[in-house]
């Protein structure tokens, strides 16, 4: 089957999943020409769809602290950038088609077509494996998603009032009549690593040079990283040790070139499975954002990442350069980085000091300049877990990480003020406001009947 037709079969569902006139397309069914996809091989095209199901959303990172953009270049952005920006409350001024809702639920339709089809296809001893990995990476394609919508339009994630906060729509089914209102964030939560407790056993152990196709590794990394922004420490640190028990490589940057302004291949050792900001204009070409000066003095001079994550631009800014996308798309899959980072975390918040640091230093021995590096030593959990937090910004800006870890650390110590000064005037986001959950998108509001986020 060509996976034009393929597309068009999908396009159409996804219309009346996001927005379009539901009533129009029920009245017009689709004709014999649209085939419904059927076999594995019409799967493996589905899910080898990198144009699509390999995005994710950018107006988390737009509202981090990572970087700053000048006023003549804010002033010609879209409406929900400018506003996302500056953390406003009315983002969208009433204007839909929104990537950052409509992409992801997209990628979700992709899963529910490949999971619903896959229960008319036998299984044999022939095709069980593919059949597997089939299921598996449809499970963590849409455990993806609904985990990078709930970063955008919930609330972070709260024990205490998980049960009663609003979390997104978890449409898990293909079927375009199916109506469907939030889950509570508890279920919001528990549907994602329900999928993907599920997919881990089922992908392959093998991280392979697809890596837009999901596989083990990348499946523990992704636990690991949702149980971290639960502040589930103990289940993040084992997920994270998991995936660096199968797949453990890390570059070493001082085998890449300092002056190039792409360094890293997009099939480098370190990442297990290639995602990247969708096409949001700030960080679709993350050269337009200027690093935040805090967050760039902290680098030494005999630390590689100052040279080869950044570069100095004719006005004398600091602009990010490529990262592990090859391109000036920003990287925001999963890598082998991350995950010692969260193991170091974790171990150093269960007061093991000693294997936090040489996780940590593990780490940190690849990104120096050779023979320069003096490995951390901490006295205690408290210094220890500061250093490696310090670290870990350092490590991954521009990643999609930061909006996140800003979320989750707020809710313990809430320190972290993310400020903007804009043509002489001055916004501040106050920790745990309830502006770090962004507006569902008001076409998606009109058509669902969702509830809106509350926005102070």
């Amino acid at each position: 089957m060509k996976a034009n037709i393929i597309y068009l079969f999908l396009l159409l569902l996804c219309w009346s999943l996001v927005g379009c006139n539901k009533k129009a397309f029920l009245d017009e069914k689709p004709n014999s020409n649209v085939i419904v996809p059927t076999t594995l091989e019409d799967f493996q095209q589905l899910l080898d769809n990198e144009a699509t199901l390999n995005l994710t959303p950018a107006l988390g990172e737009l509202s981090a602290d990572n970087f700053y953009i000048m006023p003549n270049y804010w002033q010609v952005l879209p409406k929900k950038e400018r506003n996302a920006y500056i953390w406003a409350v009315d983002i969208y001024e009433g204007e839909g088609k929104v990537t950052d809702w409509n992409i992801p639920y997209e990628q979700i339709l992709y899963a529910n077509v490949v999971l619903d089809g896959l229960k008319k296809v036998s299984q044999t001893t022939s095709n069980q494996q593919q059949w597997n990995n089939f299921k598996g990476a449809a499970l963590f394609i849409r455990a993806y998603a609904f985990y990078n919508l709930a970063q955008v339009f919930a609330l972070p994630y709260k024990a205490e009032t998980a049960t009663t906060d609003l979390g997104i729509p978890l449409k898990l089914t293909p079927d375009v009549d199916e109506v469907l209102k939030r889950a509570t964030l508890e279920a919001t939560y528990t549907q994602i690593l329900n999928d993907l407790q599920e997919a881990k056993d089922l992908l392959s152990d093998a991280v392979t040079f697809y890596l837009n196709r999901p596989n083990k590794p990348a499946a523990y990394a992704l636990l690991a990283r949702v149980y971290l922004s639960m502040r589930n420490y103990e289940q993040a640190g084992a997920n994270a040790d998991n995936c660096l028990k199968l797949y453990n490589a890390l570059i070493d940057y001082n085998t890449k070139d300092l002056t190039s302004s792409r360094p890293f291949e997009r099939t480098n050792a370190e990442t297990m499975y290639q995602s990247k900001f969708n096409e949001t204009n700030v960080v679709k070409s993350i050269t337009t954002c200027i690093v935040d000066t805090l967050l760039y003095s902290q680098y030494a001079m005999n630390d590689l990442r100052r040279s080869l994550l950044f570069t100095l631009n004719s006005a004398g800014k600091i602009n990010f350069k490529s990262g592990y996308t090859g391109t000036s798309f920003g990287f925001t899959g999963l890598a082998t980085d991350e995950m010692y980072l969260v193991r170091a975390e974790c171990r150093a918040r269960a007061g093991h000091v000693t294997e936090a640091m040489s996780d940590l230093n593990t780490l940190l021995q690849q990104r120096w300049k050779t023979g320069t590096f003096i490995p951390y030593t901490a006295l205690t959990a408290n210094e220890a877990l500061n250093i490696i937090l310090t670290e870990r910004r350092k490590e991954m800006p521009l990643r999609g990480i930061r909006w996140t870890d800003i979320r989750r650390l707020n809710l313990e110590k809430p320190t972290i003020t993310p400020t903007r000064i804009l043509n002489s005037q001055t916004y501040i986001l106050p920790a745990n406001s309830t502006r770090y959950a962004l507006p569902i998108p008001p076409d998606a509001v009109l058509m669902g009947g969702y509830l809106q986020n509350e926005r102070e």
